[in-house]
């Protein structure tokens, strides 16, 4: 399909010049871990930096900026906060909140697969009834200055004209855009991500479609924007031990890199393993100049547990640093740890945390 301009092609393409994004996860895409990925991002060319999924029941009593899934650094522009709503007496106090705290464009999560979720007929439960989720939609947009983006899974169920018929339905609800993690919500993180079903979207919905899934290295996501045609990439867990390929597809893709940023493409295995010591540092810095103590330790130990299975003698390294306490502590550790000549990242993993 061709894909027209309009409203939403001009609002995507200001916002999300870079075409790879970090995804929005709980209890890691917070203001600690956007610090310390930001040195592998192009300098120059725009993209939207996502927030943990925030509760639209919760935003209206909070202070947006103190809360801990809400604090922001000085770097921190084009936020793009997602949330898990459903109800209009919550959308219509949370969205003006969330834009005066600096969005510039807002997701919808209906593609979290977990209990607390669903419990409140939030995330992916939302998939099914496709008039009531269009109507979400179109009740967030009627408070919304900003562009309205829906994150979603491949469905409850594996049928693609369901697929079809609810995206068109959030389009015609008033979504800018939409983000497919082609998984259904019974896969979870296992099993492998359905390409094809954004290739799909983006050959049958005229609005931007960003593919979300399976994203290892540098080439997934040049790979992901060929194969699907679709007009950004967003990757997760990778980002938590690799932030590197973010750099290596900037390269690849044409974009100017700073010194550092040219320094560090094109390395070994072995290589790598010492970037993402340094990076766990840089994360660990980030979270004890952010949070208090415990917040600091319960992040830096998820972050962790989520990254470590991309390192060989990855277990035996997130063992010894979950026990520590004190920057200093895990700076020594570290860099003791790290100067094992033998450690190398792998290009892959089918491990999940």
């Amino acid at each position: 399909m061709a894909k027209p301009e309009g409203p939403s092609w001009h609002k995507f393409n200001e916002l999300v010049q870079f075409k790879a994004l970090l995804a929005p996860m709980v209890g890691l895409s917070h203001v600690a871990l956007r610090d310390a990925l930001r040195p592998y991002f192009p300098e120059d060319t725009p993209t939207l930096w996502t927030t943990e999924m925030l509760n639209s029941r919760r935003i209206p009593g909070q202070r947006l900026g103190e809360t801990p899934e809400t604090l922001k650094s000085q770097q921190d522009i084009n936020l793009y906060p997602q949330i898990l709503c459903n109800e209009e007496r919550y959308i219509q106090d949370s969205i003006p909140k969330l834009e005066e705290w600096g969005a510039k464009a807002i997701d919808i999560n209906m593609g979290c697969p977990v209990k607390k979720a669903l419990k409140h007929n939030y995330g992916v439960s939302l998939m099914g009834d496709i008039k009531y989720a269009s109507q979400v939609v179109s009740c967030v947009k009627k408070y919304a200055t900003v562009p309205v983006s829906v994150k979603l899974r491949a469905g409850l169920q594996s049928d693609k004209g369901f697929l079809l018929e609810f995206c068109h339905a959030l389009k015609e609800g008033g979504a800018d855009w939409l983000i497919l993690h082609p998984r259904l919500a019974e896969q979870k993180r296992k099993g492998s991500a359905d390409w094809s079903q954004i290739r799909l979207l983006q050959e049958s919905i005229d609005i931007p479609i960003i593919g979300n899934g399976d994203i290892q290295e540098a080439q997934d996501i040049t790979r992901m924007l060929e194969e699907t045609g679709c007009q950004a990439a967003m990757l997760g867990r990778a980002l938590t031990a690799k932030p590197w390929i973010i750099t290596q597809y900037a390269y690849e893709s044409g974009h100017q890199l700073n010194e550092y940023q040219e320094a560090i493409i094109n390395k070994d295995p072995s290589a790598h393993a010492v970037l993402y010591g340094e990076f766990v540092k840089s994360y660990i810095e980030a979270c004890f100049r952010y949070y208090d103590f415990k917040d600091a330790l319960k992040r830096i130990r998820f972050f962790l547990k989520v990254g470590h299975v991309w390192l060989n003698f990855g277990h035996s390294f997130s063992k010894k640093l979950f026990k520590l306490e004190t920057l200093q502590e895990y700076k020594e550790a570290i860099d003791q740890f790290m100067s094992n000549s033998s450690l190398k990242m792998s290009a892959r993993t089918n491990l999940r945390y």
